[in-house]
């Protein structure tokens, strides 16, 4: 197997670029650290942009909506639209809507932040938990004999919770412990990367939940094929035309090879060249370079 590929010239940019018509990119790691975002990173976007390629942001965080992005993107200073974005709350949304046509008088249960919320209702879907402030608490002595399977709850979503308690896994557990529950998960990320470290992510919330139920969600983020499919269905792009550009092997990169797309790997986040580079590795992206930003700083 042909080893990775470095781009640290100004024509292997230029090669690696003619072979790409559409960029999936990852944000934090890829865009941003947390806030700050990363060197050159707007100019290469613009650059991209400038000579025709189509950009398509796919993260896997859920906390928050198409719309609430764009207002990070816009902060800074880089210009997007809305269905520029498919993220994982998103792809959930559309996933309950149009795949399993989810039915309008039942409810899902939210483990998650308010991006989840806001894609569920654009897309007309009933919920209940989420950023439910009366279930930002201690569990009581009478919650116990109070919680138990709800016959509106037709799925359990979870996502990245940043206030999951006790009585939140009690209340998703039981209602999977009803075997027509549908049980969804925005991502099974193991861990968050932000602000240059590493948090626990949204597949530590569920975790709790697969090991108590004994049952496995349906994940809706990357890298599943199932995220593969709505976003493929959605922008219709040819897959040796485009390249998934991610800090994480475990899931930008799998997501790209999986879909049969090419790949490229920045050392700014999650792994780095040592990873990719081992004898053992087991996921290695087509290319790889430094930070994204060195596309616009090698043609300049």
């Amino acid at each position: 197997m042909t080893g990775p590929v470095k781009i640290t010239s100004k024509t292997e940019v230029e090669e690696f670029l003619s072979k790409y018509d559409d960029f999936l990119f990852d944000c934090d790691g890829v865009l941003w650290q947390g806030d700050v975002l990363l060197p050159k990173v707007k100019e290469t976007l613009d650059l991209l942009r400038a000579r025709g390629k189509r950009l398509i942001f796919v993260t896997n965080n859920s906390t928050k909506s198409r719309k609430a992005y764009t207002k990070k993107f816009f902060k800074l200073g880089i210009d997007v639209t809305a269905e520029e974005i498919f993220g994982s709350a998103y792809s959930a949304a559309v996933y309950l809507k149009k795949v399993v046509k989810f039915p309008a008088d039942k409810k899902v249960l939210v483990l998650g932040e308010s991006g989840i919320e806001e894609e569920l209702a654009n897309e007309g879907i009933q919920f209940v938990g989420g950023t439910d402030p009366t279930l930002r608490r201690d569990i009581e002595p009478e919650d116990y004999d109070k919680i138990g399977p709800d016959p509106s709850i037709g799925c359990v979503l979870s996502g990245l919770d940043l206030h999951l308690n006790y009585l939140k896994l009690s209340m998703a557990l039981m209602n999977l412990q009803v075997p027509e529950t549908l049980f969804l998960a925005t991502n099974i990320d193991s861990t968050y990367p932000t602000h240059g470290k590493l948090f626990p992510g949204a597949g530590t919330m569920c975790a709790p939940l697969v090991l108590a139920s004994k049952r496995q969600p349906i994940s809706l983020g990357k890298p599943s094929k199932a995220m593969m499919d709505c976003v493929k269905a959605k922008f219709e792009f040819e897959p040796t035309r485009t390249c998934m550009v991610g800090d994480r092997l475990d899931t930008d990169i799998r997501f790209g090879q999986d879909g049969d797309l090419g790949t490229l790997l920045v050392l700014t986040g999650v792994n780095k060249e040592s990873d990719i580079l081992a004898e053992n590795a087991e996921i290695v992206p087509m290319h790889y370079m430094t930070k994204l930003g060195d596309i616009f700083e090698l043609l300049i």
